[in-house]
């Protein structure tokens, strides 16, 4: 009897120390698991460029240069 409650603890701890890494490591997780995914997608093609590639660095920052500029004091 002992060897079998020996055993359920121990898979118990497992079992926390699992859902515990999960929880702490979560966005680093699901960002390997997202790159995992889309390099295991046979329809992704690498070369085809994204929505991110073709956007500017910077925002537009037109109309904020437009706005008349701050007193100094």
């Amino acid at each position: 009897m002992g060897a079998v409650v020996t055993a359920v603890i121990a898979i118990a701890a497992v079992v926390l120390g699992w859902i515990t890494i999960e929880m702490a490591c979560k966005p680093c997780l699901d960002s390997g698991r997202r790159a995992m995914d889309r390099a295991l997608d046979p329809n992704y093609d690498p070369d085809e460029p994204t929505a991110a590639a073709n956007e500017p660095l910077l925002a537009d920052l037109s109309a904020a240069s437009a706005a008349a500029p701050a007193k100094a004091i």
